[in-house]
């Protein structure tokens, strides 16, 4: 199929070339008064070059096209031998060109010195010698042509499948740019929907709890569950508006201490650990720091069952960590939920760790350790 690429142009080229020549040849012989044999040994030239050529190139296989070139070869230097010519000059052009196409280049450089012998015969040697340089110069010119032809068709073909190749890595950089963006938009959901929802459960629940015994109680719990669910909904038109901002948090010590807050006001008391010099963070480790204090409070309050929990931030010299431990039933680690596996994503794209703590009755721990970035200027 490539071999046919390549020499698909060139062949209707050297056709006409050919026919034109055969023409040339007919019109030296019965206007010059010529032998007369020459023009059916140029018919057979002619009709190979032009019809068995096209096939012997689509065949690709080099016995063939060595017999090809034998037989053309023969028949050029027999019409050259009854009629001398620019005719017959010209099926050797036609000859080295067919060679460059179906031939390795060390037979095409066989055929391109074989050629200039054809004048050898001549009476005199510098006249063979003057008219086989002249012809020499023609079929390399030729040899020479075609090579840059059959390159240039075959840098187009590969530029091709290079365009091609690209439309497909774009397309594939596509897909998973949209697979990324769905993930965000799953992580999103999860850590603040998700998040504002489970406090307003946990504060209904208490809120029924207290309900008969305390009205006033019940009403209060009550209220914050309302304001929590207008958060979430406003959080929910923030993300209509756009797929992906960074939470404005504020400064985190302020942000984890109103989560630590909202813990104790839904039934877990819960303490904040400030640990190192305070310094501002990149929107995107601050939020990741957040996401995970906040997604451990989340699963102390719906499956730790603990009486308290200890949140720590924790300001290194090449590091960032927020911790959250609890007191509570623990677990075997053997099952992680979505917000997990996208707290791990966070960690990663930043070059950070995750670390997941629990053993049976001993509790639970989750931080999250960001290295050290600079605030963009």
């Amino acid at each position: 199929m490539l071999m046919a690429l390549r020499v698909a142009l060139v062949n209707r080229a050297l056709a006409v070339l050919t026919g034109g020549a055969f023409l040339t040849l007919v019109i030296g012989v019965v206007g010059g008064g010529g032998p007369l044999a020459a023009i059916p040994v140029g018919a057979a030239y002619t009709l190979l070059s032009v019809a068995a050529f096209g096939w012997v190139s689509r065949r690709g296989r080099l016995p063939l096209s060595a017999a090809y070139v034998t037989v053309q070869l023969a028949l050029a230097f027999t019409t050259f031998a009854l009629e001398p010519g620019v005719a017959t000059t010209l099926f050797f052009v036609v000859l080295v060109s067919q060679c460059v196409l179906v031939l390795p280049r060390p037979a095409t450089a066989v055929v391109v010195l074989l050629v200039p012998f054809v004048h050898a015969p001549m009476g005199s040697w510098q006249d063979a010698l003057r008219e086989g340089m002249g012809l020499f110069a023609s079929v390399v010119f030729a040899a020479v042509f075609t090579e840059l032809l059959q390159r240039e068709q075959q840098l187009r073909h590969e530029l091709a499948e290079a365009h091609a190749q690209l439309r497909d890595y774009a397309a594939q950089a596509e897909r998973l740019a949209t697979a990324q963006e769905r993930n965000r938009v799953a992580r999103d959901i999860h850590d603040g929907l998700g998040h504002s929802l489970t406090v307003v459960q946990m504060q209904v629940k208490a809120a029924r709890a207290v309900l008969p015994a305390d009205p006033a109680k019940a009403d209060e719990v009550l209220a914050k569950a309302q304001q929590q669910s207008e958060e979430a909904l406003g959080a929910v038109r923030r993300s209509v508006r756009a797929l992906r901002e960074p939470r404005s948090t504020g400064p985190l010590p302020e942000a984890l201490n109103a989560l630590a807050e909202e813990a104790s006001a839904a039934g877990v008391p819960t303490r904040l650990d400030v640990s190192g010099i305070p310094r501002p963070l990149p929107d995107d480790a601050q939020e990741a720091l957040y996401r995970a204090a906040q997604e451990g409070l989340t699963n102390v309050r719906k499956h730790a069952r603990a009486n308290r929990a200890d949140l720590l931030l924790a300001y290194g010299e090449s590091a960032v960590r927020v911790e959250v431990r609890d007191d509570g039933v623990g677990s075997d680690g053997s099952s992680a939920g979505f917000g997990l596996v996208g707290l791990r994503e966070r960690a990663a794209r930043l070059g950070g760790e995750l670390r997941v703590e629990s053993a049976p009755g001993e509790g639970h721990t989750l931080s999250m350790e960001l290295p050290t970035m600079e605030v963009p200027g």
